[in-house]
């Protein structure tokens, strides 16, 4: 009998090994797959605020015949537009914009660098997430850039 409880002790314990390699198996695949999954749900959210603040910039050439100088003096004008204060959500194509945090990035709240380059018959700005490699436009005068994103 004595030899019986050794056995069953030995396989409760080697149960209980199992069931903790299997749990740390778990972790250890699917907190990578987190972390991934959450870096390309703010991918996605830093690529689309800086749509917004390309359709921003495309709505300002049109009306003003010329980009800004600065992201600072587009938001002056976005805050004057009429037709962006009347109806933010139909201009930038999405519901529920939130128009004060437009110029900064989801990814760590840092703001967009933005470079205008006006000296040449083609006027193209650049608009850059500090935090990754993602851009919109070309420091270069070059017109297959303008308005180009990097990721499409």
């Amino acid at each position: 009998m004595g030899g019986q409880a050794v056995k069953i002790v030995i396989q409760i314990v080697l149960g209980l090994v199992i069931i903790a390699l299997g749990y740390w198996l778990y972790v250890s695949i699917t907190e990578p797959w987190d972390a991934i999954e959450r870096e390309r749900a703010v991918t996605a959210m830093t690529r689309d605020q800086m749509d917004k603040v390309r359709i921003a910039l495309i709505r300002h050439e049109r009306v003003e015949d010329r980009f800004p100088g600065t992201l600072d003096s587009l938001m002056l004008w976005v805050q004057q537009d009429s037709l962006i204060q009347a109806n933010p959500d139909s201009v930038f194509e999405r519901a529920g914009i939130n128009l004060d945090s437009l110029l900064y990035s989801p990814r760590s709240g840092a703001k967009f660098i933005y470079a205008l380059n006006d000296t040449g018959r083609v006027k193209i700005y650049l608009l850059k997430d500090p935090d990754s490699d993602d851009q919109i436009g070309s420091e270069t005068p070059d017109v297959t850039q303008l308005n180009a994103a990097s990721w499409e």
